[in-house]
């Protein structure tokens, strides 16, 4: 797994990656084990399709469930290798790693988008 540098971030720069899987380690049963369950593929359709340039908290996916749920959702997408996730103070934002996915995995996100 990979990990972000740890360094004091400036006001332009954001805080480090929370570690996760380098492409080459992401692995097709993983991912797709990950985007098996409902919420997560919500959650990352939601990054894909209206998500704009910046990291989003959990609130901003506007699920009602208890913290500790959604955390162990984004968690398992984190390892998986869907999403990045940074540390902002007390709060996790997420991600889609398209770029990593589509490298990957072509054509993963299109089938994603489309269910």
């Amino acid at each position: 797994m990979r990990q972000g540098v740890m360094k004091a971030a400036g006001p332009d720069e954001r805080p480090p990656l929370l570690p996760e899987p380098a492409v080459d380690e992401l692995r097709l049963e993983t991912v797709m084990g990950a985007l098996a369950e409902p919420l997560r593929m919500t959650v990352a359709r939601k990054l894909m399709l209206d998500s704009d340039e910046f990291d989003h908290p959990c609130g901003w996916f506007g699920f009602d469930r208890p913290k500790s749920s959604l955390t162990h959702h984004f968690k398992v997408l984190r390892e998986a290798g869907v999403i990045h996730q940074r540390q902002y103070g007390l709060e996790r934002r997420s991600r889609l790693r398209t770029e990593d996915l589509n490298a990957r995995f072509p054509g993963l996100l299109e089938l994603v988008a489309a269910t």
